[in-house]
């Protein structure tokens, strides 16, 4: 038999864009950090954001420091995550889902294991998931500091899983990426900020999860 009909036994999720309309929520939050820094830094801030959906935070406020050329200590990078959670959490535990994907989940929770794969913090994540009345449908959640490779290496070898037997859904380049490594199904949820990547991405993309099936 074709490796390309194993039979789907697990779906991986992104969060914030693919589960969550919370996209704009982190770019707020971005903005209103850097805001202070001035028009040119913030244009830069919010450039690279948009344009690396799924990187952990900490990364991505190594890299806005540096625009500022300072660098951040750790406890400096934790006390910037603070404020930045401070920010995002209530808004994203009272966003919107995409169109049809709680309806998707409560579908599928029977029938695969389904997976989160974030760049938000695990910590945070969990802290959503159970605002929003969701976790019951995860089998795990993943989040940083882990990359989303980690994550997915950790689920085939965990829980036995053939590559060709998982979808993973997301909305960044570093969820293609992070599914490519392994050969991965994967679908792209395309949103107002990602108009770019769906231009070039060249496999599969859907606006919303109505009326979808595995």
């Amino acid at each position: 038999m074709d490796n390309r009909e194993k039979k789907t036994k697990a779906v991986i999720f992104d969060f914030d864009g693919v589960i969550a309309d919370s996209v704009q929520v982190k770019t707020d939050a971005f903005k209103k950090i850097y805001n202070p820094y001035g028009k040119e830094i913030l244009k830069k801030v919010v450039s690279h954001h948009e344009d690396n959906g799924g990187v952990s935070r900490y990364e991505k406020f190594k890299i806005y420091h540096g625009y500022l050329n300072k660098k951040l200590s750790k406890s400096g990078l934790e006390k910037l995550s603070e404020q930045f959670s401070s920010l995002v959490v209530d808004e994203v535990i009272n966003s919107t889902y995409i169109n049809g994907v709680l309806n998707f989940i409560d579908r599928c929770y029977k029938r695969y294991k389904l997976f989160i794969s974030t760049g938000t913090p695990k910590s945070e994540i969990d802290l959503i998931l159970r605002g929003k009345n969701i976790s019951h449908y995860f089998e795990y959640v993943y989040g940083s500091p882990e990359t989303k490779t980690s994550h997915i290496q950790k689920i085939l070898t965990k829980y036995q899983i053939d590559p060709l037997e998982l979808i993973f859904f997301g909305d960044s380049n570093s969820d293609i990426e992070a599914a490519s490594a392994f050969n991965i199904p994967f679908v792209l949820v395309q949103n107002d900020q990602n108009k770019n990547l769906c231009i070039k991405y060249k496999g599969k993309i859907i606006n919303d999860f109505n009326g979808l099936n595995l």
